[in-house]
């Protein structure tokens, strides 16, 4: 990093050189459901199409013979696994295009096993079982819906284990919850869900000019009979940053309803419950699906893209930030400029357990609370409907409390 360190003048400090930007030959697109087939998706070992995650393996598993196998890693596969560094213009997921307005949510196949057409509905799902001869239909190929995404990253949280973190959650609030809510708690109505996300890796040029802060002494002065106060005496100088910048694996929730922070506390719980190991994300499989609820993609990369530069910048203010230890009294950047290099995206479906609980207040108004758990990882965060009157009356005690023990220090401490 380049570090400028004069002392300040009226003239701004030049922002340090950039690298030019590549030429925009448009996005080079990654085919990733090249090998997709819809349809009878059958166990290799007895062509059995009753298959399921099961997590604690993290592999696939027929229900019947019980034989397991793995589908191939996500990095591996499409190589997501190559240098950020290296990247130039965009680069996508062919499950990441734009999403086509006419394209049709609920699609008809034909059975293979029995010649019967089912209907899938891809809005909630990407299975149907045929009512006829039972076997499991899967749509694996990609539709400019947003229903089929590049990679999945399984399950491999029991829902036992999310259950007794959520539960442990709510116990340790249950002072100030709603006496309600913890009457009808029940955690056994936690449910499996993969969220959509666009997964994302930058490489950017970051250059920041602005002015810090050294403070050279402190000293204390009086500013009346029996008051004094502490004063500061401190260096102004010109500072400057330019580096390069690689951000790696960075996961936008890629629901417009949960973008829209507007709404609810939602996206705050589950923005809070990240990050995920996309490391160990594998090719999409809808068996991964099976026994879980999905949601579907809405949204593109132009609607996302300026949550990931915002984000950017914020992983570039903090790689900086231990290079500014000699300016104690802070720095005030004026210029912060971000040049993206290159991207790349991909869509994903991420686990993460839920429970809701619909809060129905006095004025009418109906209020749903959420607790999340990362269904990789494990982490939690969520709200819970807060017990108002005992709220108002612990603050009332905590501030009665302090106001005796203030005139109690008065009085004696006066007194000695």
């Amino acid at each position: 990093m380049d570090d400028v360190t004069e002392p300040a003048s009226d003239e701004q400090a030049p922002a340090p050189p950039t690298t030019p930007p590549e030429p925009d030959h448009g996005p080079r697109v990654i085919d990733t459901d090249a090998d997709a087939v819809d349809g009878l998706t059958k166990c290799p070992r007895c062509g059995a199409t009753q298959i399921a995650l099961n997590i604690g393996s993290g592999m696939l598993r027929c229900h019947y013979c019980r034989d397991e196998w793995s589908t191939p890693s996500a990095n591996e596969a499409f190589g997501l696994d190559a240098g950020v560094g290296e990247l130039r213009g965009v680069t996508r997921g062919s499950g990441s295009s734009d999403i086509v307005p006419s394209a049709e949510i609920v699609l008809t196949f034909k059975c293979s096993a029995c010649g019967a057409e089912i209907v899938i509905d891809t809005a909630s799902s990407t299975q149907a079982r045929c009512h006829w001869c039972r076997n499991t239909l899967s749509m694996n190929q990609q539709v400019p819906n947003g229903a089929v995404p590049d990679m999945v990253l399984p399950f491999s949280l029991p829902k036992e284990e999310a259950v007794r973190k959520i539960a442990t959650f709510v116990r340790k609030r249950r002072f100030f919850a709603h006496p309600r809510f913890r009457k009808e708690f029940d955690p056994d109505n936690v449910l499996g869900a993969y969220l959509p996300y666009m997964v994302v890796d930058v490489n950017a040029h970051a250059a920041f000019s602005g002015q810090g802060e050294h403070q050279t002494r402190s000293y204390t002065v009086s500013v009346g009979e029996d008051r004094s106060e502490t004063r500061y005496d401190a260096d102004l100088y010109d500072v400057g940053r330019a580096f390069d910048v690689e951000v790696h694996d960075l996961a936008v929730v890629s629901s417009q309803q949960r973008l829209d922070q507007g709404l609810s506390t939602t996206n705050n719980v589950i923005n809070a419950i990240r990050p995920f190991d996309l490391e160990n994300a594998v090719v999409y499989d809808s068996n991964y699906l099976a026994g879980f609820t999905s949601e579907r993609r809405d949204t593109n990369i132009d609607d996302l893209a300026p949550i990931v530069d915002a984000q950017s910048k914020d992983v570039a203010r903090h790689a900086v930030h231990d290079t500014l230890r000699f300016y104690d009294r802070g720095v005030r950047w004026h210029s912060e400029q971000l040049e993206v290099r290159g991207q790349r995206w991909v869509s994903a479906y991420l686990p993460v357990w839920l429970y809701s609980y619909h809060q129905t207040k006095r004025d009418g108004r109906s209020v749903t609370h959420y607790v999340a758990v990362n269904g990789r990882t494990g982490a939690v965060m969520g709200s819970v409907p807060i017990n108002y009157p005992r709220l108002l009356l612990t603050s009332a005690v905590v501030e009665a409390v302090g106001i005796v023990v203030g005139t109690a220090v008065m009085i004696f401490g006066g007194g000695s």
